[in-house]
């Protein structure tokens, strides 16, 4: 894993990318910023709750260019480094069980002996 040094160039890099992408796709590109704001637009999930989330599906799918966004908006809606390392340990968890449960599928494909 390469560790990305300065997320805001990662971070224009991106967005750069996503203007080529748009004019070449625009369709696509304007399909998922609706279901972004569609996503936003809860009545139930504060700010905080919602950026916690997508934190932790960011690190579970290491989708890079959504932990940097998700990780300022996170900010941006008052959580602490200590509510994020909570989220995240939620994250590192959900990851395990599913690992674990892969395991069982690969015991069950592999056949039991006896």
């Amino acid at each position: 894993m390469t560790a990305i040094k300065d997320w805001t160039a990662y971070a224009d890099a991106l967005k750069d990318r996503g203007r080529d992408l748009r004019a070449l796709h625009p369709e696509i590109v304007k399909g998922f910023a609706a279901l972004s704001a569609g996503a936003h637009a809860t009545k139930h999930l504060d700010a905080k709750t919602r950026e916690f989330i997508a934190l932790a599906v960011a690190i579970t799918t290491k989708c890079e260019g959504c932990i940097e966004a998700h990780a300022k908006k996170a900010k941006a809606a008052g959580a602490t480094q200590a509510e994020i390392a909570e989220a995240l340990g939620v994250a590192i968890a959900l990851n395990a069980g599913a690992a674990f449960t892969y395991a069982l599928h690969a015991l069950d494909a592999a056949g039991r002996d006896g």
